[in-house]
């Protein structure tokens, strides 16, 4: 329940008479309805209409999301409280209700005094500004004897004291209009239901909400305007340096030309009539581009005097209400004001604050050559701006944002050594709907600049770059956008695999082998999740297994960490059996197994928490030990994978956190505070994935080491794999405690 912004007092409830009231006050006109203001709404574009006739307006435009101001003609989106959630203009209100004493205090005839009860005493000979009330002698008397009342200011009734009255003139009281609270002020703000409301009200309407005295919520709206002209200054400094700038760039053409023209014909008289008409095309080559520079120019500074014109605007406004408007008025108005002018400032950091173009126009004119072979070196007469129109680029991906290096080049080729062009990029979804994405210049200013693009949606994207408004070589251009694991949502597919599959691995083929625990066997399925054949056993036989844990596929070759069978056993991908590897036999637990660049077996063993390095005949090159005091000791090594740059990282399932080695057995870093990390993955840009057993989640690293996302409803899981040879991206689970493989889209 919120209340109503009331008077104390008023002239009347009736609008006055228009002629007669706005004959002094001529700005408290509606321009819709061609009367005193009523119940005025202030529109985001700081023009004011009665409440009933934006409501008409709101009807007029066919819906109630948005609508056109009658005055700007710009288009307003209507809050959902429809017209009562637009803000009151109360002091524009106030206004109108000075008008309208004003007209009464004009009019003809006697005015009664407002407060003798018989009224026998005279008619009213003064007016008080701060009761609104007129006053007879007696009653002014005791007026000004009353300790409560005798510093109110008072006015007579002649046409001088009518001048001062809009200048003095105080607002009375905003009072409750609920039953019972008549007299209530409105001395607090519902932040909940956003309206002020009174003592009384608080307890009973807005018990629970948000409420917060009037006096603080008016000074931190006073505080955002000011905060809000400040900025606004500083732009509209550096808007007026940059028009003085264009300016004067803009005359400094016609020196230019001046200078090229002497130039021009000096050379041109040595060379007689032969080069006459090369002369003759040069010179409209000149022209054309010193009008071309000078229009943009004037174009630019146009639009710059624009925007200083609209914030200026604004920022007059802004100071005008600090001065007149009363606590009431500054809350009815809301955040209106500092959260357009905002707008209007990002506009305005979109815009080049630096001249589109120089003043400078280049003429090559190497006259002694041309006296010479003058026939042939005709061509090398030449007009130009150092403006260069050629460049190289190219596109750097990292951490998911897309960095586009340009480098401009002189019409010769050699590298243009000055910053300082109008470089612009935007990246554009193909699909329906999708977000245009501006890209951030860096200006080097040495011929180079860097854009930033931070695409919002995966998939096919248009790369559009222009320089001083024309596109550059290759653009637009097609990109494959791919955002880097922003989420992992629900899984794509769904894989019924029984005896807790461990261990994943993919071929070549796209096939999906699956190490399954606890049924001792190797499962093999398609893309479609159809199971294609199953391989091995239940034993310690070759070929035979004993609770597989972890499988690793190189080309036709399957690596299956055989835990309970104590070894690692080497197999082709249709089950042949070909070797086995053993460090310690019988004594260490095989959990992970992967394969490095140098055709190197790193297997991690369990049960002596430690890794092992082997040839491909089962020499022992390293062993890596992780029961050691310090950051680098580790605790039950359960997952294995390799970054970029050959290291090792293991999932410590008993550490809960992941321990990095070089490929010499060197410890680097530890990251990650994971639960029971069971199986790791990297990716070629350093990302890596992590599944937590414990936790029953995954969770995605930067290349630093850096959390960046975790998605949990996972049961168990241990093995993960990437998919990259399918054409897409995806990632595959091995959900243990589900008895399913997920796979996710990334």
């Amino acid at each position: 329940m919120a209340s109503s912004l009331d008077r104390s007092d008023g002239p009347s409830e009736e609008r006055e008479d228009p002629k007669s009231s706005t004959q002094l006050l001529p700005h408290i006109t509606c321009t819709l309805c061609s009367k005193p203001y009523k119940e005025p709404r202030i529109l985001p574009c700081l023009h004011s209409f009665c409440g009933k006739c934006v409501q008409k307006e709101i009807e007029r435009s066919g819906t109630k999301e948005n609508m056109e101001c009658p005055t700007c003609q710009r288009r307003i989106t209507i809050p959902e409280g429809g017209v009562n959630a637009i803000p009151q203009n109360l002091h524009l209100g106030f206004e109108v209700e000075v008008a309208g004493y004003m007209s009464k205090i004009g009019s003809d005839g006697e005015k009664s005094c407002d407060v003798c009860i018989d009224r026998s005493t005279g008619p009213a000979v003064m007016f008080c500004c701060t009761c609104h009330h007129f006053l007879c002698k007696p009653c002014h008397d005791d007026h000004k004897r009353n300790k409560t009342l005798y510093h109110h200011q008072t006015v007579g009734l002649d046409k001088e004291s009518l001048k001062l009255l809009p200048s003095i003139m105080k607002p009375t009281e905003y009072l409750c209009s609920q039953p019972n609270h008549e007299k209530e002020e409105l001395k607090f703000y519902c932040e909940t239901c956003q309206f002020l409301t009174c003592r009384d009200c608080t307890l009973v309407f807005h018990k629970d909400h948000r409420i917060a005295e009037m006096c603080n919520i008016a000074k931190v709206n006073r505080d955002a305007m000011r905060e809000a002209v400040v900025c606004a200054q500083e732009v509209t400094s550096k808007l007026t340096r940059a028009i003085d700038a264009t300016g004067k760039m803009a005359e400094g053409i016609k020196t230019s030309r001046e200078n090229a023209t002497l130039l021009i014909n000096q050379a041109f008289e040595q060379l007689h009539q032969t080069i006459e008409e090369r002369k003759k095309a040069l010179l409209s080559e000149m022209e054309g581009m010193s009008l071309f520079k000078k229009t943009a120019l004037t174009l630019q500074k146009e639009e710059l005097m624009k925007m200083q014109d609209e914030i200026g605007r604004y920022t007059e406004m802004t100071s005008h209400i600090l001065q007149t408007h009363t606590d009431h008025e500054m809350v009815a108005l809301g955040d209106l004001l500092p959260t357009e002018l905002k707008t209007i400032l990002q506009k305005v950091e979109n815009v080049s604050l630096t001249p589109n173009h120089s003043s400078d126009i280049h003429v090559s004119l190497p006259t002694d050559s041309l006296i010479k072979e003058f026939g042939h070196a005709m061509e090398s007469f030449s007009i130009s701006s150092p403006s260069p129109l050629q460049s190289t680029w190219s596109v750097a991906k990292w951490k998911g944002v897309y960095c586009v290096k340009v480098e401009t080049m002189t019409s010769k080729g050699e590298r243009y050594p000055h910053g300082g062009l109008q470089v612009k990029a935007e990246l554009r979804p193909k699909s329906h709907g999708g977000t245009v994405v501006p890209g951030e210049v860096e200006d080097h200013e040495d011929g180079t600049y860097t854009i930033t693009l931070a695409p919002q949606t995966a998939g096919p994207h248009q790369l559009l770059i222009t320089m001083d408004g024309q596109h550059i070589q290759k653009s637009p251009c097609d990109l494959d956008m791919r955002l880097k694991y922003s989420t992992l949502g629900s899984p794509v597919q769904v894989i019924n695999c029984s005896g807790n599959p461990s261990g994943i691995a993919i071929h070549d083929s796209g096939d999906i082998y699956v190490a399954c625990r606890i049924d001792h066997c190797i499962r093999v399925f398609d893309q479609a999740g159809q199971r294609k054949k199953t391989i091995g056993s239940r034993g310690n036989g070759d070929g035979q297994f004993n609770g597989p844990y972890c499988l690793f596929i190189k080309g036709d070759v399957i690596y299956v960490a055989d835990r309970n069978n104590h070894c690692i056993q080497k197999l082709t991908t249709v089950g042949q059996f070909l070797q086995k590897f053993q460090y310690t036999s019988g004594q260490e637990n095989p959990t992970s197994i992967i394969v490095d660049q140098r055709d190197r077996l790193i297997y991690s063993d369990e049960s002596n928490n430690r890794l092992v390095i082997l040839d491909q005949i089962g020499t022992c090159l390293l062993t890596i030990n992780g029961n050691v005091t310090g950051s680098h000791g580790f605790q039950t090594p359960y997952g294995l994978a390799l970054d970029p740059q050959g290291n090792i990282h293991v999932a410590a399932y008993g550490s809960n956190s992941i321990k990095v080695f070089t490929p010499e057995g060197t410890y680097v870093r530890s990251y990650g505070d994971v639960k029971g990390p069971s199986g790791i993955v990297i990716d070629e840009e350093g990302y890596s994935v992590v599944n937590e057993y414990s936790g029953n989640c995954l969770s995605i690293f930067d290349p630093g080491g850096n959390r960046i996302h975790t998605a949990g409803n996972l049961k168990e899981p241990q093995g993960v794999i990437l998919d990259k040879k399918s054409g897409s991206f995806y990632v595959y689970i091995a959900n243990s405690g589900a008895n399913t493989v997920l796979k996710y889209s990334m």
